[in-house]
């Protein structure tokens, strides 16, 4: 960001393209100190505090705020957390959980939510649940006292039921809007992308189309479930069936050769699969039954991982921008924390068409 002149005269501050020149004495990173952020932006430390506090509006011009965060970036600035802990009562720290961090799609969740963070001086804690979506432990000795809220990715409220000792406030991610137990819920919308995916194939001329569904009793694949039922019951030739799996390109492959093996007249036209990585399993099933992508099984994702087009064909899938809702549900904690009403959110979900989806055999 270039800094110019604001109001009021800010001394120090750099000019077009210029850097904020170092205090005497202030060594960079942990030696410098309020009072040289102060003095290099050319404002008063009360001016300081209540920028990096994030509590300058209405009280700190926009453009002497801009000087602020401008001189404490170069100059390294970092404030005295316990100081400020033992003085706010907050810790400024958010704890991110999700079900494990192996998975793309939570990498960036967390990416979006740490960004939106960092631009009002909170940090992000990630912690993954060693029981997927069941219960997690507290990973402090209570979390109130080390975090002040808790954003929660793909898991059900009561596996975060340790987590939420003193009040602390709960957003969830990807998540049953209707729960009671958070403040706000941000969603990919995961039924219209499913829509999306339904109509696509409708379009394509198929008709019997078989869903790799997701082995895991939550909220998000329920969503996925229902609306891929709801849009082909729409269509009376359409003839839909479901196989379970486990959420691993293993799982895709066995439910893949479950649901082909059989005459080639009650066969599937299309294997449309709750994620990218049971995709990828299906897209192998279909290739060791002698068959082919997609001349004669049309296969989809969802997420829209990186895994997409690293396989051959690439996937037709639903992308959920994991980091928008990362930062989405960054933005409700931090209203909730203000004491502003923190509401529910819902992302768009967008069709991506790539080769791995063609018309039905025979039409």
């Amino acid at each position: 960001m270039r800094v110019g002149r604001g109001d009021g005269g800010h001394g120090g501050l750099p000019g077009a393209g210029g850097t904020a020149p170092r205090p005497p004495g202030a060594a960079r990173g942990g030696g410098v100190t309020s009072r040289d952020v102060a003095r290099a932006a050319g404002v008063s430390q009360a001016a300081v505090s209540l920028v990096l506090g994030d509590k300058w509006r209405g009280r700190v011009s926009a453009a002497k705020a801009d000087a602020v965060r401008a001189a404490a970036r170069e100059l390294g600035y970092r404030p005295n957390a316990a100081a400020r802990t033992l003085r706010t009562g907050g810790t400024r720290t958010a704890l991110l959980v999700v079900p494990a961090l192996t998975n793309e799609f939570f990498a960036g969740v967390h990416t979006g939510a740490a960004r939106a963070a960092a631009a009002h001086d909170f940090g992000v804690v990630l912690y993954p649940s060693p029981e997927g979506i069941g219960p997690a432990p507290d990973p402090f000795a209570a979390a109130h006292t080390a975090v002040d809220g808790v954003i929660a990715s793909s898991m059900a409220t009561d596996a975060v039921q340790a987590l939420r000792g003193g009040g602390l406030p709960l957003v969830m991610l990807d998540s049953d809007p209707a729960d009671p137990g958070a403040v706000a819920t941000v969603n990919a919308d995961v039924a219209d992308g499913m829509r999306q995916v339904a109509a696509h194939l409708l379009d394509l001329g198929h008709r019997r189309i078989t869903h790799i569904a997701a082995a895991i009793d939550s909220w998000t694949f329920t969503a996925r479930g229902r609306a891929l039922t709801d849009a082909l019951d729409a269509r009376p030739d359409t003839r839909l069936r479901v196989q379970r799996a486990e959420l691993t390109v293993a799982g895709g492959l066995a439910a893949a050769r479950r649901a082909l093996t059989g005459p080639p007249a009650a066969r599937p036209t299309a294997l449309v699969c709750d994620d990218d990585v049971l995709a990828a399993g299906a897209c192998k099933a279909v290739r060791r039954l002698g068959l082919r992508v997609p001349h004669d099984v049309s296969v989809t994702g969802f997420d829209d991982l990186a895994l997409a087009t690293a396989v051959e064909p690439e996937l037709t899938t639903v992308r959920l921008a994991p980091d928008t809702v990362g930062a989405a549900g960054m933005a409700a904690l931090l209203d909730a924390l203000a004491g502003r009403r923190a509401g529910s959110t819902t992302v768009p979900a967008r069709l991506t068409v790539r080769d791995s989806t063609a018309p039905a055999p025979g039409t």
